[in-house]
């Protein structure tokens, strides 16, 4: 299971941290607030490689991490 969501310098985000508990998880905010940048994020944590249109303006890399619990 994911237990936790880093991201730096990803699409708009300078840099982001995401827990996550047992049973169910709901992400919710306004529009623009960065729920589909979060979701985006994972599959970078699971081997896809990073595109340069990921990496936030002005930075010179972009850097995803993710922490699961067995």
């Amino acid at each position: 299971m994911l237990s936790e969501l880093q991201i730096e310098n990803f699409a708009l985000v300078d840099s982001e941290s995401i827990s996550f508990g047992a049973g169910l998880n709901v992400i919710s905010g306004e529009t623009g607030s960065g729920k589909s940048i979060l979701l985006q994020a994972i599959p970078f944590i699971l081997g896809e490689k990073l595109k340069s249109q990921v990496i936030r303006s002005g930075a010179e890399s972009a850097e995803v991490q993710g922490l699961f619990s067995l």
